[in-house]
C-alpha cells in the first residue's frame, strides 16, 4: 500500500483545513499510519505461525485460528484508515474545482499572469458556501467510519483484550482444543494504543465540526446585522431625499 500518495493528497487539504483539522491530520499520519507501517508488522507478523494448539489433528489449527481471528488486525486497521481518509479526498476534489473555476474567471478577465496563477494554485480557499457543506459532510463521515470500525473491532474480537488461551471445538477438532496466542500482552497494548488514538481522532473531528458550525452561525449573524444596518441607511437616505 502506497501511504506516501495518500499523504500527498491529504497533505494538500491540510493548508485549507482549520487548526483542529491540521492537528487531526498530524495525529492520523504520525500516531496511526506511521506506527502501523513501522511497528505493526513486527508485532503481528507471527499471529498465525505461532498460534499453537494442543492437537495434531490436520486442519484443526487453521479452523480455530479462523474462528477467533476472522480478519487480521493489520488488514482491518488499513481498511479503517482508508475509509477515514477517503472523505478528505472529496474536499481535495472540491478545492480543485473551486480553483479551476477561479482560473477560468481570471482567463476571461484577461488576467493570465503567471504570478497570479501561481498564487491561485498555492493560495488557501476559505471554507464557506458549498465548500463548507462538503467539508462538514466529510467530517461527519469520518466520525461515522471511526465509530463503526471501533464497534467492528469489539464485535469481531469480543473486546479489545487479547486472551492468552482460547478454546475451540469446531470440526475437524476431535474435542475441545486449547490454543495459545503468541505475545498476547504486547498485542493487547498495541490494540489499546490504536483504539485510544482512534478515539482521540473522533474527539478532534467532533470538536472541528462544532467549531465550523459555531463559526458559520456567527458569520450568518454578522451578515444579517450588516444587511440590517445597510437597509436602515438606505431608508434614511430615501427619507433625507424626500425632505430635501
Amino acid at each position: 500500500m502506497d501511504w506516501g500518495s495518500l499523504y500527498n493528497v491529504i497533505g494538500g487539504v491540510n493548508k485549507h483545513s482549520t487548526s483542529i483539522g491540521k492537528i487531526w491530520i498530524s495525529v492520523l499520519f504520525i500516531f496511526r499510519i506511521m506506527i502501523l507501517v513501522v511497528a505493526a508488522e513486527s508485532v503481528w507478523g507471527d499471529e498465525q505461525s505461532d498460534f499453537t494448539c494442543n492437537t495434531l489433528q490436520p486442519g484443526c489449527k487453521n479452523v480455530c485460528y479462523d474462528h477467533h481471528f476472522p480478519v487480521s488486525h493489520i488488514r482491518l486497521w488499513c481498511l479503517q484508515l482508508i475509509f477515514v481518509a477517503t472523505p478528505a479526498l472529496l474536499v481535495a476534489m472540491h478545492v480543485a474545482y473551486v480553483k479551476h473555476g477561479k482560473k477560468k474567471q481570471l482567463q476571461r478577465e484577461g488576467k493570465c499572469d503567471e504570478k497570479i496563477l501561481r498564487e491561485l494554485k498555492e493560495g488557501k480557499v476559505s471554507i464557506k458556501g458549498t465548500l463548507w457543506w462538503t467539508y462538514t459532510t466529510s467530517i461527519v463521515f469520518r466520525i461515522i467510519f471511526e465509530a463503526a470500525f471501533m464497534y467492528l473491532f469489539y464485535f469481531l474480537y469480543t473486546g479489545f483484550h487479547m486472551q492468552r488461551l482460547v478454546r475451540c471445538s469446531n470440526w475437524p477438532c476431535p474435542n475441545v482444543v486449547d490454543c495459545f496466542i503468541s505475545r498476547p500482552t504486547e498485542k493487547t497494548v498495541f490494540t489499546f494504543f490504536m483504539i485510544i488514538v482512534s478515539g482521540i481522532c473522533m474527539v478532534l473531528n467532533v470538536a472541528e465540526l462544532a467549531f465550523l458550525i459555531i463559526r458559520a452561525l456567527r458569520r450568518t449573524k454578522s451578515n444579517k446585522y450588516c444587511n440590517h444596518i445597510t437597509k436602515n441607511e438606505e431608508e434614511q437616505n430615501k427619507l433625507n431625499e424626500k425632505m430635501t
